[in-house]
Parts: structure tokens; C-alpha cells; sequence
């Protein structure tokens, strides 16, 4: 996108709405580019928006947006897209023939940089059709006599003999699920059962387990699945900020070197309108004045971030 509108809330609560060419918001001076960016939105459909920097390679400046309505002029079909509507497609069929969801944090997301940048063709969604019948491989579970399975008030539920009641168990990676959140499915208003642990000790409804950014309540004092997009990060890369809310930081600077390995990160850009799922806990910081969303345990596989493509 060439355009983008800047809706900013003045102090008198009224909406000022001025629409910047990229050309006129990248001259702008860094503090007003750091102000402005998280309330960017599409002129065509009003989708959140983000705005990315030159890059060093001679990349120019843009807007875009992972917000685009279907119908946007804007919005233009890509390998990625395609990519990310076929693990949405098949996190949906998932939701639609299994009982429960298996999170397997260990799953190493694909790498798109090389070897996959052309769009599926009509074999190649037959393959990764396949291949979701494969993942979603259905495990038949007895549970023993007696055992007992407590609900607690964490909106979550403790099996206490690590078996299940599920017939059909699915099995999906983060960035599946991430593509699927930021592609519209129903993952996170369902009611399906999804497990974080391997041993199937603790599961969640999915409508309580999936929170969009802007959701997040730091006095909820559970950990969830929070997810949505990156606006940017601050100068020395030690905090990312989600664009879905402007009041939220997540702290990176203890295992920033090992997550720019684990996801190819060469630089702030790259960052710039990237997807962002993590499983973590949200927070007050101590003023009460930010909202913390912390990874949890800094485990970089409960993590995964979706970089755009150029």
C-alpha cells in the first residue's frame, strides 16, 4: 500500500483521521514515526495497518496490512497468503472431525525463504490435504476406572491420571494455529478441548485459551495463548509491541539473540507487521501503567513469529 489513514484518538476523545502517502510518513521525524504507526489503518477496508522501513538491501518503505477484508482492493493474493489460508483451512477441518487438539510446541515451523516460495498448485494441496490427515492423526484413549478428571476455576481442567475421554485427538503446530487466528477461523470461540502438555494433564476450552492481543487482562493470572500482530520494537530490540493494542510490551532482551536464530530476524523490518503468537502470562508492570506479556519460562518453542515476505 502506497496510503494509509492515521485514525488518532485526540484528548477531547474525538477520532482526528489524516491519511499519509508512505513517502510523507517515512520523512517524518523517528518519535512521531514511533507514535503514529500503531494506529495506522487500510483506506480501502479499515483493517489494522503497519508501516515498514527501507531496509538496508534497498527494500523501499511500505504499508501493508494482515487485516485486509476478502473483497480489499488492497489486498493482493501472494504464495504467502496461500500458504497461510491452506493451514487455516486445515486447522478449521480439524476443529470440525476431532474432539480435542493436541498443541505440539516442538514442531519446527517450514521454512519459506529458499525452497517454498511458489504458490501450491492444485497437486501440492492434494499432498498438504494428506498430509493434515496425517497430523491430525486420531489416537483412541481408555480411561481407567475411577479416574476422575477436577475442573478448576482457571477455566481449565486437570486430569489427574494424564489419560483422556477422546477418541479422535488432533495435532497442530504454532504456526498453523497462528496463520488460522490471523485468517478468521473459529479456533479462538471454540469450544473445543486443547491440550499444551504432551501428557494430556491440562486442557482448555479454546475460546479460553486462544487471546487476541487486545484482549489481554493482566488481571485474569492465568497463562494463555496470545496472539495478533507487531507493530515494531523499540531502538535496541528488547521489547516487541503488538499492534493490536498500545498499551502492551513483551519483554525479549534475556533470549533476543537465539529468537532472531530461531526465526532468521536480521533486522528491526523484519519485525515490522509480523504475525505473533506465544504462551505466557500478562501482567501489570509496577506503576500499573503497561501491560507485560511474558513467554513462559523463556521457552523459544512456545513461541513463533510469521514474518511477512517480500
Amino acid at each position: 500500500m502506497l496510503d494509509a489513514i492515521c485514525e488518532l484518538e485526540t484528548e477531547e476523545h474525538l477520532t482526528a483521521r489524516t491519511t499519509y502517502s508512505v513517502f510523507k510518513f517515512q520523512q517524518l521525524p523517528d518519535d512521531d514515526i514511533e507514535r503514529l504507526r500503531q494506529w495506522l489503518i487500510c483506506p480501502a477496508c479499515g483493517g489494522k495497518a503497519y508501516f515498514r522501513k527501507a531496509s538496508k538491501d534497498g527494500k523501499a518503505a511500505c504499508f501493508g496490512s494482515r487485516y485486509h477484508q476478502a473483497d480489499c482492493i488492497e489486498f493482493k493474493p501472494s504464495a504467502q497468503k496461500s500458504r497461510e489460508e491452506q493451514g487455516a483451512i486445515e486447522v478449521h477441518q480439524q476443529l470440525v472431525d476431532a474432539d480435542a487438539l493436541m498443541i505440539d510446541f516442538s514442531r519446527k515451523p517450514r521454512r519459506h525463504s529458499l525452497a517454498n516460495k511458489a504458490a501450491p498448485t492444485s497437486k501440492s494441496s492434494s499432498i498438504s490435504k494428506s498430509s493434515s490427515i496425517s497430523e491430525s492423526s486420531q489416537v483412541s484413549v481408555a480411561l481407567p476406572a475411577g479416574a476422575q478428571v477436577q475442573e478448576l476455576r482457571t477455566d481449565y481442567q486437570v486430569n489427574a491420571a494424564a489419560h483422556t475421554t477422546e477418541k479422535r485427538l488432533a495435532s497442530q503446530g504454532l504456526e498453523k494455529l497462528l496463520h488460522s487466528l490471523l485468517r478468521g477461523t473459529d479456533l479462538a470461540k471454540s469450544n473445543l478441548w486443547v491440550y499444551t502438555d504432551s501428557e494430556r494433564k491440562y486442557r482448555w476450552r479454546a475460546k479460553n485459551l486462544f487471546v487476541n492481543f487486545a484482549d489481554a487482562d493482566p488481571l485474569d493470572n492465568k497463562p494463555h495463548l496470545y496472539w495478533g500482530t507487531i507493530s515494531h520494537t523499540d531502538k535496541a530490540m528488547d521489547w516487541l509491541n503488538p499492534a493490536d493494542s498500545k498499551d502492551i510490551g513483551i519483554p525479549i532482551d534475556g533470549i533476543k539473540q537465539p529468537l532472531w536464530a530461531q526465526f532468521e530476524i536480521e533486522d528491526k523490518r523484519c519485525l515490522e507487521g509480523a504475525g505473533l503468537i506465544l504462551f505466557g502470562k500478562c501482567f501489570w508492570n509496577k506503576d500499573k501503567t503497561r501491560k507485560i506479556i511474558q513467554l513462559w519460562n523463556n521457552d523459544l518453542q512456545r513461541i513463533f513469529i510469521s514474518k511477512l515476505e517480500d
